[in-house]
């Protein structure tokens, strides 16, 4: 399995990396983590995996400097190749992001990436350790998992407007805010995976294995 980790100049690529590895030697899988900046890789790669952090505009503009990285990711996901999104890159996958201009995203869920408007008790960003809010068996990616557990999360922009068809689990911070992501075989988690320990292994090992439907 050649899984493909997205480098923009965004993100913790070698984290998730590591992450990824790690989590394909406890599932006993023959994987083959790459970090590149190959659009060609990308094509061929059996897994995408698009990490990201800091402003959307930022990453989505990054993506776009990289000739043919974009237009690689999207046909290699339209031809059915399983894809994570990792907290910006989550984000991406959105019709567009609202922080400091209006910036297109993927599309490939509803809604957009908007400021988070908790109370003022509240700090932004959401910066720690979060509790996971999810219907067991919603998804594949959340296998193994229970909810209450914990993911580790930093930011202060989240999706707002999302197709409840296309949540598959919150989080809360002065009010719900959206922690995962699916649709089709486009997956994406609004807290940093790679950072949240035995939880971020096993829905990384879970998108390892994952096989969507048609």
């Amino acid at each position: 399995m050649r899984v493909a980790v997205v480098d923009y100049g965004s993100g913790n690529l070698a984290s998730a990396a590591r992450g990824l590895a790690l989590a394909a030697e406890r599932a006993a899988l023959p994987a083959e983590v790459t970090i590149t900046a190959d659009p060609a890789v990308v094509a061929r790669a059996d897994r995408i995996v698009l990490p990201g952090q800091g402003a959307f505009a930022d990453c989505a503009h990054g993506l776009a400097a990289v000739a043919g990285m974009r237009e690689a990711i999207i046909r290699a996901t339209d031809s059915g190749t399983p894809f994570l999104g990792i907290c910006v890159g989550m984000q991406l996958m959105a019709r567009r992001g609202l922080e400091h201009e209006i910036t297109p995203g993927f599309g490939w869920i509803a809604g957009d990436i908007a400021p988070m408007t908790p109370p003022p008790a509240l700090r932004l960003p959401q910066m720690g350790w979060n509790e996971l809010a999810f219907m067991p068996g919603a998804h594949p990616l959340l296998e193994g998992l229970t909810p209450g557990d914990h993911a580790y999360f930093v930011h202060s922009y989240a999706l707002a407007g999302g197709d409840p068809a296309e949540i598959i689990a919150t989080t809360e911070y002065g009010g719900e805010v959206v922690a995962m992501v699916a649709h089709g075989n486009r997956a994406g988690t609004q807290f940093h995976v790679e950072k949240s320990q035995e939880v971020g292994l096993r829905i990384l090992g879970n998108f390892l294995r994952w096989t969507p439907g048609p």
